[in-house]
């Protein structure tokens, strides 16, 4: 993969994600997962996108170049990766929720959790950082030059597969469909409406 099939919107990328690899080495050994569900954030843009306000030290990644890993602690409690996106300068980013470990399983069960079943391992984005072992370390981390954490295409992934829908868990902006997954694959989220949220004009 090359920074070119990155640099466009974050909505653009977001489904195009899907099916890719991405791959962290860490002393304890590699974990690889194939992603089957992602979510854009536009940047300043998106009422929902922790760039919305502007550039701040926390989200500065957001900014680019693309094809940088955007690492950040959900609630205090996990960590959650975002592959950037689109144009250096422009804040644009895609959350990645789900995926489908192919590489590394004992190691990541080991992360998760011995009774964990193989499709819940990288369920959720919280558990897909925890299985692959990414940290506020990452946060930074260029996907494309071949550290730590690497993001390589995968298997193509048919378009009749591909769902899109509301971003889960967001209260602003909720509704924009912005969310893509594949369908009917036992890895993917569960769609969860904020309590807080509110409808918003756009996208």
């Amino acid at each position: 993969m090359n920074v070119g099939l990155l640099a466009h919107p974050a909505e653009e990328i977001a489904p195009k994600l899907l099916g890719s690899v991405l791959t962290c080495s860490t002393p304890d050994g590699t974990v690889s997962i194939a992603i089957t569900e992602t979510e854009a954030y536009s940047g300043t843009a998106d009422p929902a996108s922790h760039a919305y306000r502007g550039r701040t030290t926390r989200n500065a990644v957001m900014f680019g170049p693309a094809g940088h890993l955007y690492v950040y602690r959900s609630h205090g409690l996990h960590w959650c990766a975002n592959v950037v996106t689109g144009t250096d300068g422009i804040a644009s980013a895609v959350l990645i929720r789900a995926g489908r470990v192919i590489e590394g399983e004992e190691l990541a069960r080991g992360r998760r959790g011995e009774k964990v079943e193989s499709p819940r391992l990288a369920r959720g984005p919280g558990n897909f950082c925890q299985a692959l072992g990414i940290t506020a370390e990452h946060n930074g981390a260029d996907l494309l030059a071949g550290a730590s954490v690497v993001l390589s295409e995968g298997e193509p992934v048919p378009a009749a597969l591909i769902q899109a829908g509301p971003r889960v868990g967001v209260s602003k902006a909720h509704d924009w469909q912005h969310r893509f997954y594949l369908a009917g694959d036992p890895t993917v989220s569960a769609y969860r409406l904020s309590p807080r949220a509110k409808p918003h004009a756009g996208a």
